[in-house]
């Protein structure tokens, strides 16, 4: 790759900065002005080479799985969409046809989405390629959907399939065909169903590192027991539903609310195409279980993924 960083910048990454707050990348910063009545909502994650994705992957599924990832926490909150920083370590063996598939691949989800690159930084590096998404969005004042506002009696829902990334990542490392491997490559954020959950919602989350583990942040941040029921996890792949629940990668929305707004809850699912399972309840006390069908706790090896 012998071409400068400024002429990449330039040639692949300056026409997706489509909005004045990117000041068409030819600046250190990029000016956003709030939405009135609202307020700013900012997460970043990195993928990286080996850990999130393979080296080998096709570039533009790597480029929208690192803004998806991104888009899913936004939507977990209740959030909008508006723009994204992306900063990209790369090896040596990146060639310039492998940048512009990249360059392609977030072309094509900012048109999904609806939304532009506002900066970021190119480097290189001796590791592994990592890519690094920090995206905005915006919720009204007050309406961000957390973690901590599960209470008792609450039901608990969650969006999609679970497990079917896990299945997919399963199916790379045998090195076997699965339509489960698109899945794990290019996950859906629900950036439909999250902003009408707002009101609805007590409690929410993206599922990033798996099903139990994440809940049990709900848990937590809530002060509370959640019991999942097993049988009720929707899957469609042949994971079981402990695997199911423990895989990781799914990207889907996790959430308590009241029991006294199912269906309202159900009739936001449907509104925003999105399918939505009730998978079990809030209970006063701390911790989470999931529960076979006689109501015992299923003993698990782990929770989820674990990073360290």
């Amino acid at each position: 790759m012998a071409r400068s960083e400024f002429r990449i910048i330039a040639d692949l990454f300056a026409p997706l900065a489509r909005t004045p707050a990117a000041l068409g990348l030819k600046d250190d910063v990029a000016l956003i002005a709030p939405r009135k009545g609202h307020e700013l909502v900012l997460t970043t994650d990195a993928i990286v080479a080996g850990v999130d994705f393979f080296a080998n992957d096709p570039p533009d599924t790597i480029a929208r799985k690192a803004l998806r990832v991104n888009l899913s926490d936004l939507a977990a909150k209740g959030a909008e969409p508006f723009g994204y920083l992306l900063t990209l370590a790369l090896p040596k063996t990146v060639t310039q046809s492998w940048l512009k598939a990249f360059a392609r691949g977030l072309a094509q989800d900012q048109r999904t989405f609806r939304i532009a690159l506002l900066g970021g930084d190119l480097s290189g590096t001796p590791g592994p390629l990592t890519v690094s998404v920090t995206a905005f969005g915006h919720v009204p004042k007050g309406k961000a959907i957390l973690r901590r506002g599960a209470r008792p009696g609450d039901l608990v829902f969650v969006s999609g399939t679970i497990g079917d990334s896990g299945a997919g990542l399963a199916a790379l490392l045998a090195k076997k065909r699965s339509p489960f491997i698109a899945r794990y490559r290019v996950p859906e954020p629900r950036t439909r169903l999250g902003p009408k959950l707002r009101g609805l919602a007590t409690a929410a989350l993206d599922v990033s590192d798996g099903l139990i583990a994440d809940l049990a942040h709900i848990a937590d941040q809530s002060q509370v027991h959640i019991a999942v029921e097993a049988a009720r996890v929707p899957r469609g792949s042949k994971l079981s539903p402990a695997e199911a629940a423990t895989a990781g990668d799914d990207y889907e929305i996790a959430f308590t609310a009241p029991r006294a707004r199912r269906a309202k809850v159900l009739a936001a699912a449907k509104a925003a195409r999105t399918p939505v399972t009730e998978i079990g309840f809030v209970m006063p006390g701390r911790g989470i279980a999931l529960l076979d069908s006689a109501g015992k706790p299923i003993p698990l090896k782990r929770t989820g993924y674990r990073h360290f």
